[in-house]
């Protein structure tokens, strides 16, 4: 049975908020404690919770004060160097998501000059399209002439190694 995709948003229901955050909390510590094991790294975790009036802390707290310590012991720079706050992370989501927008409307852009070639391949006229239109049908044409030229020339370097292979074993022979 597969799960549905849990909505993330505030839980207004004190008892389910509860549950959820024992079970959020009991899955958080397993995968800290995971980790530790796994990568052979120090790991901590320090949880405070509306519900109890000291921080849940993994493994120990003697540990966790160590692994703090060793933290605060490193450069400033070492420390600081893959954190991030919810605003730089943001900033990093944004962009990423800008450049997906971007690559994917050069591919749609893309896909639609090659469908205009193709038309007008079979008949289908040029003059209903725009400066724009002409310049990257134009672009795509050469891109494409392109690829074709680079394509013969590796045929064409297969073509003298097939025959310097037949040389060789013809001259063994």
């Amino acid at each position: 049975m597969t799960r549905k995709k849990v909505k993330l948003a505030y839980i207004t229901n004190d008892s389910a908020r509860k549950a959820t955050f024992k079970k959020r909390k009991k899955g958080l510590l397993k995968k800290v404690s995971e980790l530790s094991t796994l990568c052979g790294i120090e790991t901590c975790a320090i949880i405070y919770s509306p519900y109890d009036t000291q921080p849940e802390v993994w493994p120990s707290p003697m540990e966790v004060q160590s692994t703090i310590a060793k933290f605060k012991m490193m450069p400033e720079m070492d420390q600081s160097k893959k954190m991030v706050n919810q605003e730089s992370f943001l900033r990093q989501r944004i962009t990423k998501a800008e450049e997906q927008l971007k690559k994917q409307q050069r591919e749609n852009r893309e896909k639609e000059m090659t469908q205009v070639m193709y038309r007008s391949l079979v008949g289908e006229g040029l003059h209903n399209l725009s400066i724009v239109d002409l310049n990257d049908l134009g672009w795509l044409i050469d891109n494409n002439i392109k690829e074709i030229e680079d394509k013969i020339i590796s045929l064409h370097l297969i073509n003298k190694l097939l025959l310097l292979l037949l040389l060789l074993l013809h001259h063994k022979s």
